[in-house]
């Protein structure tokens, strides 16, 4: 419903190619009217909860929409994400928003709107599906597609243009409280995963945003929004292979990194906003702001003199959009183009993506209507159904002496401080957890089941707290003691409470000192041990925590990274055995050392020496993971000795059942380059699959693997060079199960942004 076309105006006409309409429509714009499509307003920011860093030091007075709307608005900001607001009733009130924006401008043009959608849409009443971590530990990059394009069409249906999703940051350090948005360590892992949430995502008409590009989670000592300090060949082959392949996957947003890299702030610094990602990898779509990045430059960076500097650094740098709302791409960046110290070029370059990418969500067409769809709910069956089976396929079981899965109706003490809160189920960037905490009086919106209300309907059960996560008394220790002595086995219930800026002990703002379990969780541990009765932990977390004191004594160690509003009943299945656990650490397990926070990805001199008394070999390694019915490894072959430098390698593995139930394996392949000219990683994943298999049944697997797999950064550019290469084959990065030893061959070949970087899966029975 833009107003009525005139004759002449290509803009309006869908048959004109996008950039002809954009050119004719910039043509007719003022700067006022530019300058207004590349900021967000963020309608009732001044009432919302603590959700971005310094949000309420930043913003004096809240944005008056009815002012704006004259020249036009470019983004609307969290309006189902800022308090807990009916489904129908949000889509409605946002259509008449849209109407009015479009009544009060020349053109008529509406503003996208972007929300949050990293464990589901950011909405209340919407599903709360697993958490980043569990999507890695599932190493289902199809299920992930499945989960983000139905993400998509909930939020298409409430007339939402962008999600602000997924985390491509590789989880570098154990201790930085947003390892659980991120999908793991490991690029590869990360890459596929992120890539196939993309594509779902974009599947649905919803434009995906990368973040944060690039260098966010490298941060000194594991601390939120602090300087990173990494060469430039980190960058290159850990930091950004994943958004190169979300980028192969369409996303067609991407947004910076609060960093500062060596000094720089990526907000402002064109090689990297501007050279790598336009230049280098060909991206078109739009460049964002992380909330209030932009004045950050000045307010925290000291780069910038003042707003119209801090506006001014950005747009040159090549942030397209100023999220979450207007403040320095408003009057302090017309300030600086009527002073002639801002380029009205960089408004025009600005601008051209922005109306390039309303003209393709369809926003420019003189048919557009902001009404919703019919069907405003977000929680429905099929929804609830998906979120069960990522939570399923993607619980880890990391050790087991026998005691799993349990007997039917056995008498369970059930004890700890997540066993009956349904926030341990979630995300910091969960509704409930993110927004609805600012609203206690207000119901969570979702059915969120505890641990304990799923094995109170399968087993005689006693509970006791124990402790809270942080805190309790030694007579809360005392019960939870009492308790387990009158079991058979106790389920103890550990890990973090999800939250921001130190509202929880796993989230954004919720950075540790160390690995150890928080609080006095080790302490009541330690006191459920000396009962003498099996104790099987679950641990429901944000990161990775050392159990290395306590492993050799517990039964089983069941772990779930925040599985969503289903991942009570997911665990219970875990725990029954009717679901067989199937999920792979995405994040490896520290061992002795509560502060060595280092992941698998490390060259030979960050593994264990004899020249330093430090142990960095982790407890339990990424890509591990048990079952009650472990597949039986028949063979692993290859069908050729020599790999040429632009050819294709040929893996072969066969895999058999031979229980009595259902299994499922991860065939993991990792490379091993002996020389190089420069030290690499000991290992590093270049492939994997996840196989199912019924009882007897023989799977052959066939990883089609392209030489420019072994590519990496050497003294001058990526390349990928002959000589020997091995590959590890087997079910975790430290349990290889056959090592095959190739010779590439040919001239030294030297690749870029086009190189593959996915193999190609095969299976056969």
């Amino acid at each position: 419903m833009t107003t009525e076309a005139t004759p002449g105006e290509l803009w309006r006409d869908p048959r004109v190619a996008p950039a002809d309409r954009v050119r004719d429509l910039m043509a007719r714009m003022t700067t006022r009217e530019k300058v207004a499509q590349l900021y967000g307003v963020w309608v009732g920011i001044d009432s919302a909860g603590e959700v971005a860093p310094h949000q309420h030091d930043l913003i004096v007075t809240p944005p008056d929409l009815g002012a704006l709307t004259e020249h036009g608005i470019g983004q609307l900001t969290r309006v189902f994400g800022t308090r807990p607001i009916a489904p129908e009733v949000g889509a409605h009130s946002l259509a008449r928003t849209q109407r009015q924006i479009i009544a009060a401008g020349r053109f008529g043009i509406p503003a996208m709107v972007h929300e949050e959608c990293l464990t589901g849409l950011a909405a209340w009443q919407a599903t709360a599906y697993p958490s980043p971590l569990s999507w890695g530990a599932s190493f289902e990059p199809d299920l992930v597609r499945r989960m983000a394009s139905r993400i998509g069409r909930s939020m298409r249906g409430l007339g939402v243009h962008q999600g602000l999703a997924p985390v491509l940051d590789v989880a570098r350090d154990l201790r930085w409280g947003r390892v659980e948005e991120t999908i793991g360590e490991d690029p590869h892992l990360v890459g596929a995963i992120g890539a196939a949430y993309v594509a779902g995502l974009e599947s649905a008409g919803v434009v995906a945003t990368l973040k944060h590009f690039a260098g966010y989670s490298a941060s000194r000592a594991g601390r939120n929004l602090a300087p990173v300090s990494i060469g430039p060949r980190e960058l290159a082959d850990v930091v950004l292979p994943p958004f190169e392949m979300a980028l192969r996957a369409g996303a067609r947003s991407v947004m910076n990194s609060y960093a500062n890299n060596d000094g720089m702030p990526v907000a402002a610094d064109p090689r990297m906003l501007t050279d790598l990602l336009r230049d280098t990898y060909g991206f078109t779509g739009t460049v964002v702001a992380d909330y209030f990045a932009v004045p950050f430059l000045h307010r925290l960076h000291g780069v910038a003199i003042g707003r119209e500097d801090a506006a001014a650094q950005a747009l040159a740098a090549g942030i397209d959009v100023e999220l979450p709302t207007v403040d320095c791409y408003g009057d302090p960046l017309l300030a600086g183009l009527d002073a002639g110290t801002i380029s009205t070029d960089l408004v025009d370059r600005a601008l051209e993506r922005v109306l390039r990418q309303k003209c393709e969500l369809g926003l420019l067409d003189p048919d557009f209507t902001p009404e919703p769809a019919a069907d405003t709910d977000l929680d429905d069956a099929e929804s609830r159904a998906l979120a069960r089976e990522l939570a399923e396929r993607s619980i880890v079981l990391l050790c087991n002496d026998g005691v799993l899965p349990l007997a039917s109706r056995r008498r369970v003490a059930v004890v700890g401080p997540r066993a009956n809160d349904p926030g341990a189920m979630l995300g910091c960037y969960s509704f409930p957890l993110h927004v609805g905490v600012h609203h206690p009086d207000v119901p969570m919106g979702i059915d969120v089941p505890t641990v304990l209300d799923a094995l109170r309907a399968e087993h005689e059960v006693v509970f006791a707290l124990g402790c809270p996560v942080l805190g309790g008394t030694d007579e809360e220790i005392a019960d939870a003691v009492a308790a387990a002595r009158q079991a058979e086995v106790c389920v103890a219930v550990l890990g973090d409470q999800a939250g921001l800026f130190g509202g929880g002990t796993s989230g954004e703002g919720c950075d540790s000192v160390d690995l150890r379990l928080p609080g006095r969780q080790e302490e009541l541990l330690e006191a459920l041990l000396g009962t003498g009765v099996p104790v099987a932990v679950v641990l429901l977390s944000g990161r990775p925590y050392e159990l290395h004191r306590q492993i050799d004594r517990l039964s089983a160690v069941v772990c779930g990274f925040y599985p969503g509003e289903e991942g009570a009943a997911a665990l219970a299945g875990v725990l029954s055995g009717r679901v067989n656990p199937s999920g792979r650490l995405p994040v490896s397990f520290p061992g002795p050392g509560s502060s060595q926070p280092s992941t698998y990805l490390t060259a030979a001199l960050g593994a264990r020496t004899e020249v330093s008394t430090v142990d960095p070999t982790p407890l339990f390694p990424f890509g591990h993971g048990l079952s009650y019915a472990p597949a039986t490894w028949l063979t692993v072959g290859v069908e050729a000795r020599e790999w040429p430098v632009d050819g294709t390698c040929r893996v072969v593995t066969v895999l058999r059942n031979d229980l009595e139930i259902a299994t499922t394996e991860v065939v993991q392949i990792y490379l091993h380059d002996p020389v190089a000219e420069v030290a690499r990683p000991v290992r590093q994943l270049i492939g994997a699959v996840k196989v199912d298999l019924a009882p007897g049944e023989t799977r052959t697997v066939t990883a089609a693997l392209h030489a420019d797999l072994t590519s990496y950064t050497g003294r001058a550019g990526r390349l990928v060079e002959p000589g020997d290469v091995e590959l590890h084959v087997g079910p975790s990065s430290a349990n290889i199960h056959t090592v095959l030893r190739l010779m590439m061959t040919g001239a030294r070949r030297e690749v870029g942004f086009d190189r593959v970087m996915s193999p190609v899966f095969t299976s056969t029975r």
